[in-house]
């Protein structure tokens, strides 16, 4: 069995502590903050709950991916910048109301595209550089 690098131990002990905030931060948003928000402020706050929760299962993936594509760890950290700037943007929206901070929500978005496609294109690499006729038998080609 493959051992885990040290990057792949941090994005999966950061996915599973983003994974704790998403929990506590939902749970947050829907006992502590429901008499203090509008309903459109506490949809914004479970908006950044609900992609910062994916995300962080995004980076254990890749953490755990990142055996057989260690390449996929670059990828982790776009969701990470993706999380901290989309969720923390819509966070501070919430309960702020200051609506310059909408700008950056976008940023955080183009940040989780990047990652989630440089994950598909590094596994794509990586299924066509590591194939061999021994574990892909329906790709080797006869001469």
């Amino acid at each position: 069995m493959n051992s885990l690098s040290p990057n792949a131990r941090k994005l999966i002990a950061l996915g599973a502590i983003n994974a704790f905030l998403a929990v506590a931060l939902g749970a947050f948003g829907a006992h502590g903050l429901q008499e203090l928000l509008t309903p459109k402020a506490l949809q914004t706050w479970h908006t950044g709950v609900d992609y910062h929760g994916f995300h962080a299962l995004g980076l254990i993936l890749i953490g755990l991916l990142s055996t057989a594509i260690p390449t996929a760890i670059k990828a982790g950290w776009w969701l990470l910048g993706g999380t901290l700037l989309f969720s923390g943007s819509l966070y501070l929206l919430a309960l702020s109301d200051i609506k310059m901070v909408g700008i950056i929500t976008p940023i955080g978005g183009i940040c989780f595209l990047i990652g989630w496609l440089l994950l598909a294109q590094q596994a794509l690499h990586a299924t066509s550089d590591n194939a061999s006729s021994d574990n892909h038998p329906e790709e080797t080609l006869e001469n």
